[in-house]
């Protein structure tokens, strides 16, 4: 058989350094990272803060915000940008063999767990909108399926596919939100958009920055799973700023707008308030289709970590069929509450794998992958305290709510794990120095 036939069907690095001649610059890498944060969600939060705040506070929340994201993407997609590798390879220098497979297990089942309840909204929202533009009904579950179809397709094939897809997708995006914008300020001047008065739950700054935090917090610290397509480390940092600080603020500010201009948060019904009846229904799969299969294509990384010898591709639709099953099924509102428990698990992991390579960026190489410990102890405790921390400063009923450190829980979680982990390398690389003194000094006695 020929090396050609040997190629497997889809090569996407999922357990490999990406070569360097397939890293991409910081511009593609920014349109990935803004597909995967333009999503309903996003309109959502943007529009509750416009109606919550004053829009001078809304705009303070959301550059304060998205500028911690954005050093908290950039910390992590560095390592992903050094090393080349996925977050659940990156993590396994950290917390060991078995450690790693935890964490890609726990990544794997929240973040297909959150395709799931994305393609339930999506068959829902995507219902109403045919129904009120078409006069057609078509059931949400039928439009479940088409959704979990498409999103898989382009998770299916990897990083190339929803390159592509957030090639075409996010201008459209940003036309239709500028497009939406300017036909509000139009009709109603600017200024008096802005100095609307609070229309809905009022929202401290605070409030506002630990929600923007919390929204995306977990797309963050698997940064790695985009920036090992990174061509250098200034991309990865760049690209991060762009996506979560550039475009994730601009995207909050223009729905803040928009909800004042319109006493709207509901971004669709915005848009069909404005007369964008197909360009809403084009706004909402394209959003949702960009942002879940992201989910889905490092649900899949990490499940091929565990799953050493089922191509990615066969994990990834599985993951997909099994996701869009449970979504038909209807069963994800009892399932939340599970997937924000799995959720707090994960930003503890960033800051263990960034502190240990800070200290110790040496063994971030892929040739040592063999040679790591099957425990690595110390980092198993750090994560298990820092997801303590996250539960005991998330409010109830999803946590304790007992204090806060920085009113994002997920931040809390990385910043705890992130000084436990310097704190834990730095004892260690220090034992490490002083028994090669040792060594040393009793061949040279």
């Amino acid at each position: 058989m020929s090396d050609r036939n040997k190629q497997p069907l889809v090569k996407d690095y999922e357990r490999e350094p990406v070569p360097q001649d397939q890293r991409k610059g910081w511009g593609r890498l920014s349109l990935v990272w803004l597909g995967g944060i333009i999503a309903l969600s996003a309109t959502a939060l943007g529009g509750a803060l416009g109606s919550g705040l004053p829009f001078n506070e809304a705009i303070i929340a959301s550059f304060i915000g998205c500028f911690l994201l954005a050093i908290l993407s950039a910390l992590c997609s560095v390592v992903g940008a050094k090393t080349g590798l996925s977050t659940p390879l990156v993590s396994m220098f950290a917390l060991g063999r078995y450690g790693s497979y935890a964490v890609s297990i726990i990544i794997a089942i929240a973040l297909f767990g959150w395709f799931g309840v994305q393609l339930d909204l999506f068959g829902s929202t995507l219902h109403n909108v045919i129904r009120d533009v078409f006069s057609v009904s078509v059931h949400p579950k039928i439009l479940i399926v088409v959704g979990g179809i498409l999103m898989t397709s382009t998770a299916f094939i990897g990083y190339k596919a929803i390159e592509k897809l957030s090639i075409v997708s996010v201008p459209l995006l940003g036309i239709l939100l500028v497009a939406s914008l300017i036909k509000v300020i139009n009709e109603r001047s600017l200024k008096e958009v802005l100095e609307t008065s609070i229309i809905g739950e009022p929202l401290t700054i605070g409030l506002s920055i630990s929600l923007i935090i919390g929204s995306l917090a977990t797309g963050a610290i698997i940064g790695p799973d985009i920036s090992r397509y990174a061509r250098s480390v200034k991309d990865a940092v760049i690209s991060s700023f762009v996506g979560f600080f550039g475009g994730f603020s601009v995207v909050l500010i223009i729905a803040a707008i928009l909800a004042k201009a319109t006493a709207e948060v509901d971004i669709v019904a915005i848009m069909l308030g404005l007369g964008w009846g197909t360009s809403a229904m084009l706004i909402l799969i394209l959003a949702q289709w960009t942002t879940n299969d992201n989910n889905l294509y490092s649900s899949a990384l990490g499940f091929s970590v565990v799953f050493k010898k089922v191509p990615k591709y066969v994990l990834t639709i599985t993951a997909g069929f099994i996701g869009t099953l449970m979504a038909v099924a209807g069963i994800y509102d009892s399932f939340i509450p599970f997937l924000v428990f799995l959720s707090a698990l994960i930003p503890p992991i960033g800051g263990i794998y960034v502190g240990s390579f800070l200290l110790n960026s040496k063994k971030f190489n892929y040739e040592n992958l063999a040679n790591v410990p099957n425990v690595n102890p110390i980092s198993i405790i750090i994560w298990l305290i820092a997801s303590l921390a996250a539960f005991i400063t998330t409010p109830s009923p999803n946590g304790f709510g007992l204090f806060s450190i920085t009113g994002a829980s997920g931040l809390d979680a990385f910043l705890v794990a992130f000084v436990l982990q310097l704190l834990a390398s730095s004892v260690k690389k220090n034992k490490e120095k002083e028994h090669q003194e040792d060594t040393q000094r009793r061949i040279l006695g």
